[in-house]
């Protein structure tokens, strides 16, 4: 069965976003190795600070467009509920 996976990047700052995927350690790697263009790059946004789990793809796109909607002090509200000392999760994923 296929998943898809709402995450949230950052930086130390930390600046942030949001993206969706069915392959979140493909993607974070391509994020860590700065091989896709664009706002991620540009901000060199490589820590994985959180992610959510679905089966539905449209519940994970509703899901993701809500949380671009959110206002920065909720989003990292979010990150610090699971995920406090904004560790990089990727290694606890490989």
């Amino acid at each position: 069965m296929k998943r898809y996976f709402v995450y949230i990047l950052g930086n130390n700052r930390p600046t942030l976003y949001i993206g969706i995927t069915s392959n979140l350690i493909r993607r974070v790697w391509e994020h860590k190795q700065l091989v896709v263009d664009g706002f991620t790059k540009r901000y060199r946004l490589t820590k994985l600070l959180y992610f959510e789990e679905y089966l539905d793809p449209q519940q994970a796109i509703q899901r993701e467009k809500q949380l671009k909607h959110w206002n920065r002090a909720w989003k990292l509200g979010l990150i610090g509920s699971t995920n406090p000392k904004f560790l990089d999760l990727y290694s606890s994923l490989i």
